[in-house]
């Protein structure tokens, strides 16, 4: 099941076939997202098997108020009146509703597509009816994830159309695609701050009014790939230019981005020697904590993984695992630095079914970062990192640090963290 790196041919190391899916709590449901707009209620349509997973999930996140599902039974289908079904059942719920909310999110199926479902009408049909609620269409549908937009993509925008144009407020500028807040204290949180700009994130929206002002901005920031299609259809449609500055951990990088975001508010790029020293200085306490521990990494901690291993194996840490079935092209360059770098360093498949066989278990003491890192070596000590979790620039790397010697000093309940625990309840951050 291992592959060294230097044996390795990037971006897709292993080949695509039948599928596993690890019993870890890794990334983010669909509901998770949807929950992020304030005041909106989420309603399912879809078979009941799939209506079990999301409605588990709404109930650990305790948010079982603002979801609803309308279950297609097997006579639905046979009947072929999914238009129907899905504006009645959207109609009887909203009736039953204690208050009215600003927007509903509709979840539609693969079956709508496999039944040929005019989701047009469905909602011109909802919208016509129910003027003063904002809908939009939302998918669980994994037949998309090889063909056009996957549905996490398509989550992330959706998760922004339900913005109205408004007057710009040149000091406000939108932080787009993230599922968690940014860290205060990062290099980007403070360049806007300490310049009079104004943050903006759907994660930090307390209700419908302030994720509307989000339309508002002048610019969206981007940081993760996966939140690029949203950035492009803001742009369309609200004016509001995308800059992405993809989580990285290089130095160079980091710096190089710093000053695109300055030129792009027109303003002073900041002086970094003295942050950059300190994540220098973070990493060597670490490092004498940790010392040659084992660390094995995972995809769902950061879109990035070879650019986290290649920081740390720089700086003397013991990287030994990587679990991801695929690389973005943005860790090219990473991906031939490791290969000279250490070639043994040994890739694991997230998702193959040959990795049910794996032994969940360690030799010696692992560090893991990332849910299934955690998961596939069995490990307590574990840094619960989800894409990136709102670190950013050479303090997210401070941080970063200081949460590796969190994990090597901590043994966590890892069946209680990662595979029951409600993943809305946020990072050790």
């Amino acid at each position: 099941m291992a592959l060294p790196i230097g044996e390795a041919t990037f971006p897709q190391p292993f080949k695509t076939g039948l599928a596993y899916s690890v019993l870890s709590c890794g990334g983010w449901p669909l509901v998770h997202v949807g929950m992020l707009v304030p005041e909106a209620h989420l309603i399912f349509v879809c078979p009941q098997n799939c209506l079990r997973g999301v409605t588990l999930v709404a109930a650990q996140m305790q948010a079982a108020d603002r979801f609803s599902t309308v279950a297609v039974l097997e006579a639905d289908v046979i009947d072929g009146d999914m238009e129907a079904l899905t504006i009645d059942g959207v109609a009887e719920i909203i009736a039953h509703l204690p208050k009215r909310p600003p927007a509903v999110l509709v979840f539609t199926n693969c079956i709508h597509h496999f039944v040929g479902t005019d989701l047009e009408v469905v909602y011109a049909t909802l919208r016509e009816k129910y003027p003063d609620i904002q809908f939009t269409d939302c998918y669980m549908n994994p037949i998309m994830r090889q063909s056009g937009l996957n549905p996490e993509q398509t989550m992330r925008k959706q998760l922004y159309s339900l913005l109205k144009p408004q007057a710009k407020d040149q000091h406000s500028v939108n932080i787009i695609g993230n599922n968690f807040p940014m860290d205060a204290s990062n290099d980007l949180m403070q360049l806007l701050t300490k310049n009079g700009f104004t943050p903006r994130e759907v994660t930090t929206c307390q209700n419908y009014d302030q994720y509307q002002a989000m339309a508002s901005s002048v610019l969206n920031i981007i940081t993760l790939p996966v939140a690029l299609a949203a950035g492009k259809m803001l742009a369309e449609e609200l004016d509001q230019p995308p800059l992405f500055l993809p989580l990285t951990f290089d130095a160079t990088e980091i710096s190089t981005q710093l000053q695109q975001l300055s030129a792009a508010l027109d303003i002073a790029p900041p002086d970094v020697t003295s942050v950059k020293a300190q994540s220098e200085a973070a990493l060597a306490a670490a490092l004498a904590d940790i010392g040659q521990t084992p660390i094995a990494i995972s995809f769902s901690a950061c879109p990035r993984p070879l650019s986290l291993a290649k920081l740390l194996l720089d700086h003397g840490f013991n990287v030994t695992k990587i679990f991801a079935d695929m690389f973005i092209s943005l860790e090219a360059a990473d991906f031939a630095a490791l290969q000279k770098m250490k070639p043994d360093l040994e890739l694991y498949p997230l998702t193959q079914a040959t990795m049910r066989q794996l032994p969940r278990t360690s030799t010696e003491p692992t560090l893991a970062i990332g849910a299934e890192a955690a998961y596939y070596t069995g490990t307590g000590h574990y840094v619960d990192l989800i894409e990136g979790s709102g670190l950013f620039g050479f303090n997210g790397i401070v941080r970063l640090a200081q949460l590796l010697q969190q994990a090597h000093r901590t043994v966590q309940d890892q069946r209680n963290l990662i595979q029951i625990a409600n993943r809305g309840r946020g990072c050790l951050l």
